[in-house]
């Protein structure tokens, strides 16, 4: 729906060359450079640094000198003993509108507000609730700054905010671009914290992280059901091929793919785990598109998406896990490296936890994550008798939507995925 502007690489009166990066963007989670489409001199660049763009707007007009040289004639020379008014020529310019990789529109039901008017709300003491009453003139009924402020002026006031009217033909532009509104000073003395404290200011990736927290807590009911699965027979086929197959295949074979796999098999089951709302509508997706989540040096979490998982084999799904997992960490992931996930998986026992409760990742309806294995002392059921074994254990919990999933069907889906890591063969080929 729109991006941060974070740096431009070409100024007013540079040449540029198309497909030469004019600026960094940031849409989402992912930093990104966009490239110029055409070729010629940077005109105008119509947004600074730090602004936040709608999907669409132009950002920048770049001048074809060629074409413009074919479309001006030679000027007459003026009277010496008049006043000569420059008069620019004729030019042919070349708009730049900013439209990433991969965007999307948002589903309707889900409102998404940039950043800027999340600080003003902050600020103002705006819950997201009396946010979500406050009327939006913006592309796609979005609130811009200037709703927000107005909204902000008329609270003292008792006055109820109509909607201001656009008019046709008029470029839709971020929120730091409308125009001002006059913004009522906080009542409030600034907050006084006690004690020995340190202040850390959020950057801008956890403030998005926090953002989508809050808003898929307030979209969906959430429930969580858990589970264990014995993965002995994984963990030992794992040891066991794990040289043989890095040397192969040059990859490392981890237990996200093999998980993976398992989930993958299960959705095939039940179709429904792998779908989306839409007002009061069920959107089933067919591919089956797997989001894993991965965290950076910054702790801060991102989720990149394994496109097509039941198309790969063990193999390729070890590659891309690996892939994605370094591209991430590296700084290195595209805009569209993170978009269309249907089903996402985490592993929150790479950090030592036995299970978790994770937040579904809007607007998917399910998400599953895994704790740490660990050996422990459990009841094995034998022809000749019940007896106590040393055992691979591994708690497996998954978060779900209430409003179309219900504890029947996630209770099954996560007995099946456990299933399915139980009864892995042992004597699997590499």
């Amino acid at each position: 729906m729109e991006a941060t502007i974070l740096k431009w690489h070409k100024q007013p009166g540079d040449t540029i060359q198309a497909d030469e990066t004019l600026l960094d963007i940031a849409t989402d989670k992912v930093d990104s450079e966009v490239p110029s489409t055409a070729a010629g001199v940077l005109k105008e660049i119509l947004f600074k640094e730090n602004d936040v763009v709608a999907v669409g707007a132009v950002i920048a007009r770049v001048e074809n000198e060629a074409l413009a040289s074919s479309n001006v004639s030679p000027a007459a020379p003026a009277p010496a003993a008049q006043p000569v008014a420059q008069v620019a020529p004729p030019t042919v310019t070349e708009e730049i509108p900013y439209q990433p990789v991969g965007a999307q529109v948002a589903p309707s039901g889900i409102r998404f507000y940039s950043p800027l008017v999340l600080n003003i709300a902050a600020q103002e003491g705006i819950s997201m609730a009396e946010l979500e009453t406050i009327p939006g003139t913006g592309n796609e009924g979005r609130v811009t700054k200037r709703d927000i402020l107005n909204h902000v002026s008329q609270r003292g006031k008792g006055v109820a905010q109509a909607p201001t009217p656009q008019r046709e033909a008029v470029q839709v532009l971020p929120a730091q671009k409308q125009p001002s509104a006059p913004v009522s000073q906080p009542t409030s003395s600034p907050a006084v914290y006690s004690g020995n404290v340190e202040i850390i200011e959020m950057d801008r990736m956890r403030k998005l992280i926090a953002d989508h927290m809050v808003k898929s807590k307030h979209t969906s009911p959430h429930v969580t059901s858990f589970s264990e699965a014995d993965v002995t027979n994984l963990v030992m086929w794992r040891d066991k091929v794990k040289k043989e197959f890095e040397k192969r295949e040059g990859t490392k074979i981890t237990f996200t793919p093999l998980i993976i796999e398992a989930i993958v098999r299960c959705i095939k089951k039940y179709p429904l785990m792998n779908s989306s709302i839409d007002g009061d509508k069920i959107i089933v997706k067919k591919d089956i598109n797997i989001g894993m989540a991965t965290a950076l040096p910054s702790g801060n979490l991102i989720v990149p998406v394994i496109k097509n998982a039941d198309q790969l084999n063990l193999a390729g799904l070890a590659k891309q896990v690996n892939g994605l997992a370094d591209a991430a960490r590296n700084g290195k992931l595209k805009a569209d490296d993170t978009q269309g996930g249907t089903f996402t998986f985490t592993n929150v026992g790479t950090f030592g936890s036995l299970m978790g409760t994770p937040i579904i990742n809007q607007p998917q309806v399910a998400i599953l994550a895994v704790g740490t294995i660990k050996k422990r002392p459990v009841v094995i059921e034998t022809p000749h008798g019940d007896s106590i074994a040393i055992r691979h254990m591994m708690y497996i919990s998954m978060s779900y939507d209430h409003r179309i999933v219900d504890g029947s069907l996630g209770a099954t889906f996560l007995t099946a995925v456990a299933n399915e890591l139980e009864r892995f063969n042992p004597d699997r080929d590499v």
